[in-house]
């Protein structure tokens, strides 16, 4: 397998409009915790009694109303992807799963308003499959270290080198990148992705370590990028082997962002989707989740008689979403993701074809 690294500049994109002229900015509402507010929430900390102190609750609570009340008077709908925290993931997300999920289910919400409590690729993608709606993130900073590591000139130039060769896009990219692509994947179905094209070879980018592990599971060649999911990133084989030791029995999950040598010491690797159900199915008496340590909690607040041990790599940019920012975004319509017409079409038709892909 062949690993390039060619970098090109790429033109600032437009500005827009914000959506407060349209929908209009609400007042921010008393947050105090009431007995009204406590006795309205009592069931949804009863998810996440186990990650929020009960002194805690008294500051998450009134947010966590504020914004399930709020959301319903904006015909808002909030997606959420699993590495949220447990206060976002299960207490006011009306959609949860990971990039696949989330990029199908953004297709099939009738709300006017979709609140993406991920990071701004997601954002963008829930945008170009619902170009009529408003789609907001609470925080426009909230990157990602894939999705940052190419730009749409320099896969023009990966094209213009390998002439002819299908690229296949992981999801974790920008709409320019995706604009310059034949099709998107996610690490749940690249294989399957890879496997619908008719060529021996496919550019499959940026993520290096996805595209090696699938490189070791089809007869095409695969070139890719050197680009990288900081979190996952981090994992070593050795760090692995020496939880093994310690923990007996205990099953190691691992995403295939990570290294080859990470996932050969792994009892399953899945997406985010794939490893839930993995826990959800299997009930292993003790795991370890080696990705973005949030989603262990969101899964132990669903599953009985699992230990769970966590390596807690957090990714940045996810824990810019906050139930603060989130409140605010509703009540100013900020910050507002919009998509290049210029490069929406292209984008759009990438993410489509993944999205209709039969698997």
């Amino acid at each position: 397998m062949t690993s390039l690294d060619l970098r090109a500049d790429v033109a600032t994109a437009p500005t827009f409009a914000s959506a407060a002229a349209r929908f209009g900015v609400i007042e921010k509402p008393d947050l105090a915790f009431t007995p009204a507010v406590a006795s309205e929430t009592a069931h949804l900390y009863e998810k996440v009694k186990d990650f929020i102190p009960a002194i805690e609750w008294a500051a998450y609570a009134p947010y966590v109303h504020a914004i399930n009340r709020l959301k319903r008077e904006r015909n808002a709908v909030i997606l959420a992807h699993n590495y949220q925290t447990p206060d976002i993931f299960h207490c006011v997300a009306d959609i949860v799963g990971d990039s696949l999920q989330l990029a199908r289910d953004a297709t099939k919400v009738g709300a006017e308003i979709i609140v993406q409590c991920g990071v701004h690729f997601m954002a963008e993608t829930s945008k170009l499959l619902n170009p009529e709606k408003t789609v907001l993130i609470p925080d426009a900073k909230a990157g990602c270290s894939l999705s940052e590591s190419i730009t749409g000139a320099d896969v023009r130039l990966l094209k213009e080198r390998y002439p002819g060769v299908p690229v296949v896009t992981y999801v974790n990219t920008s709409a320019e990148v995706k604009a310059e692509t034949d099709i998107c994947c996610t690490s749940s179905n690249v294989l399957a992705v890879v496997e619908s094209l008719q060529s021996d070879t496919v550019l499959c980018i940026p993520d290096e370590y996805l595209a090696m592990n699938v490189a070791r599971q089809t007869n095409k060649k695969i070139l890719t990028w050197k680009g990288h999911c900081e979190v996952h990133e981090r994992f070593t084989a050795t760090e692995l082997l020496a939880y093994k030791e310690a923990n007996p029995g205990i099953e190691i999950i691992g995403h295939p962002e990570c290294h080859p040598d990470v996932i050969a010491v792994c009892d399953f690797a899945g997406s985010t989707s794939g490893m839930i159900n993995y826990v959800k199915d299997k009930r292993p008496q003790k795991v370890l989740l080696v990705t973005e340590c949030s989603m262990a909690s969101n899964i132990q607040a669903e599953v009985e008689g699992v230990q769970f041990v966590k390596p807690c790599n957090l990714c940045p940019h996810m824990k810019r979403i906050t139930l603060p920012k989130i409140l605010d975004s509703l009540l100013n319509m900020t910050e507002e993701v919009l998509v290049d017409p210029a490069i929406a079409g292209r984008a759009r038709l990438a993410v489509e074809r993944m999205v209709n892909l039969k698997q």
